[in-house]
């Protein structure tokens, strides 16, 4: 399958020389090339790309242009994938990303694409639904919690379905529907994460977003 890409990014030599090397990929194709905000929505509706790979910031503001397209999307082209590309290793900007499920988002930090392979990879998983995160985010994010003594290790077999269910950006019928549970199911078991993964005391959506950064973090491949 072809994927086709629209990358947006405001400085042009990044630009140029991340579209020429996603360019020297046989399986993707830049159908749009945007240098800030008004330009990436425009091409996107006039596009309909697979896949968007983002700058976290451009004009007009430079403060969190990415993100805030990422959102936009969700809405006006759910069937796009969203990628940033940062030199900015904030957590805060992955949760953003990340607020309203994980399916189809990525965030990695500038410095991979020196390695092709690697985003190229990432392209492909958040087209094929999947979520990539940099490891340098997870890292920040769980540097606090012992390895030695995960949260993760106190979840019973079937929460960890759950919870991988989740990192697939499921909603709860999704999940329900997934492990042919009922959605009540689902809610006492996710409850039972958030208290486990010591996130009781934030709103949900923000919960949902750290119980699955801290799965992606212990996961095979991410």
């Amino acid at each position: 399958m072809l994927i086709r890409l629209v990358m947006a990014e405001d400085d042009f030599l990044i630009r140029e020389g991340v579209r020429e090397l996603i360019s020297s990929l046989e399986d993707v194709e830049v159908v749009g090339i945007c240098a800030d905000m008004d330009e990436l929505v425009e091409a996107v509706e006039r596009e309909k790309p697979d896949v968007v790979l983002t700058d976290i910031r451009m004009p007009p503001t430079k403060t969190d242009e990415g993100v805030r397209a990422a959102e936009r999307f969700r809405d006006t082209a759910p069937g796009t994938a969203v990628l940033i590309l940062s030199q900015y290793d904030e957590p805060e900007y992955a949760l953003a990303l990340l607020e309203r499920g994980a399916q189809g988002r990525g965030y990695l930090l500038k410095q991979r694409v020196a390695d092709l392979d690697q985003l190229a990879g990432a392209i492909r998983e958040v087209v094929r639904g999947g979520s990539v995160i940099d490891p340098l985010i997870v890292e920040g994010l769980v540097a606090a919690r012992s390895r030695a003594d995960s949260p993760l290790d106190h979840l019973s077999a079937r929460e960890r379905e759950v919870l991988s269910e989740m990192a697939q950006g499921k909603s709860n019928a999704g999940i329900a529907a997934a492990l042919t549970l009922t959605e009540r199911a689902i809610e006492r078991h996710i409850n039972s994460i958030f208290s486990k993964l010591g996130l009781a005391a934030e709103p949900d959506v923000h919960r949902r977003v750290k119980a699955v950064l801290l799965f992606l973090s212990e996961s095979p491949g991410r």
